[in-house]
């Protein structure tokens, strides 16, 4: 019993590590101008964030969940979360540079992409702030729910986490190749795991998301998407 409470606690600080680790390689290696090296790392790129986003996506579905609960029992949701961490953390560990910058402002401008940067994330926290943090980190397991829960920014979008990610990604001031990139490919593996997130919620909240999915119209961009 005290080996699976050391494995879960380890897992979910694995799991801010990855965060952490994420948000440093961001704003400093993949924040360096660099030369133009082709679309040669993009493709080795895009096949990292595949890897990640096929784990991520196709194992929190509920069929492959109810396959792998009587083989990791308690703990399947810490063995998700220490598999995801460790791909986010080689995502960006193995990225290969892909060089070139798209734009790098100063003054105003730059002041409003910070600003914007800062929005996405305070987004972010919104979005994630009804769940138990512990959690989320697959330190407990994630509590049941019988009733949809739509506060705060889920009245305008259904997806605010992801846009808070989107605008956070896509908003530096120094937009280098690498930088763009991440925001691309991240923002697209989001933009394809929708479909497949909302039809678990509606399998599991049924009329009640049809009727959410019906007044809140937009999924991750107001009057676009």
């Amino acid at each position: 019993m005290r080996g699976a409470r050391v494995f879960v606690w380890i897992g979910g600080a694995v799991f801010v590590a990855s965060l952490a680790y994420c948000l440093w390689w961001y704003s400093f290696p993949a924040g360096v101008d660099r030369p133009w090296s082709g679309f040669r790392p993009v493709v080795w790129d895009a096949a990292l964030v595949t890897i990640f986003a096929c784990h991520h996506s196709v194992f929190a579905r509920d069929p492959i969940k109810t396959r792998l609960q009587p083989i990791f029992g308690e703990q399947l949701r810490s063995v998700y979360v220490w598999v995801a961490s460790v791909l986010f953390i080689a995502v960006c560990g193995l990225w290969q540079h892909v060089g070139g910058t798209l734009r790098e402002h100063h003054g105003v401008l730059w002041a409003v992409d910070v600003l914007l940067q800062l929005l996405g994330i305070r987004l972010i926290a919104r979005s994630v702030s009804t769940i138990d943090p512990l959690a989320l980190a697959g330190i407990r397991q994630l509590p049941p729910s019988d009733t949809l829960q739509v506060v705060g920014p889920y009245r305008f979008v259904r997806h605010p986490l992801y846009s808070g990610w989107m605008v956070a990604v896509f908003a530096s001031p120094h937009m280098t190749g690498d930088r763009l990139t991440f925001a691309v490919l991240t923002s697209l593996y989001l933009i394809v795991a929708i479909p497949w997130e909302e039809r678990s919620l509606r399998d599991a909240f049924g009329e009640d998301y049809e009727r959410y999915a019906a007044e809140v119209r937009w999924r991750v961009i107001p009057y676009v998407y």
